[in-house]
């Protein structure tokens, strides 16, 4: 009798448990489901990464490769590569750095501005676009056009370059002949700057250039 009624018991229990499963059952198994896919998703994922990093880091030393040896077609190359099939790699925006320098040096401004624009315009790195910002503006110094480099230096630029950024407005202000605005700037500059060193001095002596 007790085996009757334990049969019967299992019977009950088993026929709520196909009741539950016909309820519940699709949506268990779509929940398995997505999470195996997020799983495998994230391994893709992280494959994509690290095999982009590679391909991204391999043409960057071609591109410092290139510097070196000054040639200007392998240069073009890799960088385009970099900068067309991994343009968030950091690598992409040093190779862009990188390859403005190289075009100064050269005389070459036009190639030299369109590689700092693209870092500016299109880098991951907040760093790497200050950096880029600097030396655009710097180059707009030297090519006479003021206003243009103004423009670039009131960005709100990273606490480390706070002080850099307020020494070239102020150049920049001093070779627009406006000494007021130059000499707030430079100050900026020196309550930004480290204790002494080099950049220090150098920002006092053109502060003390503009007289009182």
């Amino acid at each position: 009798m007790a085996l009757q009624n334990l049969d019967l018991e299992e019977q009950e229990k088993l026929e709520e448990l196909k009741a539950w499963w016909r309820q519940h059952g699709n949506l268990i198994l779509m929940t398995i489901i997505a999470v195996a896919l997020a799983v495998a998703g994230w391994g893709a994922w992280r494959w994509v990464q690290r095999n982009e990093a590679q391909q991204a880091s391999q043409l960057y030393e071609t591109l410092a490769a290139a510097v070196r040896a000054g040639d200007a077609k392998a240069l073009r190359d890799a960088g385009g590569a970099l900068t067309e099939g991994h343009p968030r790699t950091l690598h992409a925006s040093m190779g862009a750095l990188a390859a403005a320098r190289f075009h100064f040096d050269r005389g070459e401004l036009k190639s030299a501005r369109a590689q700092l624009q693209w870092v500016i315009d299109r880098s991951a790195s907040e760093d790497l676009r200050d950096m880029a910002r600097l030396r655009l503006a710097a180059l707009l110094l030297d090519e006479k056009e003021m206003d243009a480099a103004l423009r670039l230096l009131e960005a709100k630029p990273l606490e480390a370059y706070a002080a850099q950024f307020a020494a070239l407005q102020g150049d920049v202000l001093a070779a627009k002949q406006q000494p007021a605005e130059a000499r707030a700037a430079y100050q900026r500059a020196l309550e930004k700057a480290g204790e002494g060193g080099a950049f220090r001095d150098s920002v006092q002596m053109r502060l003390d250039a503009l007289g009182s």
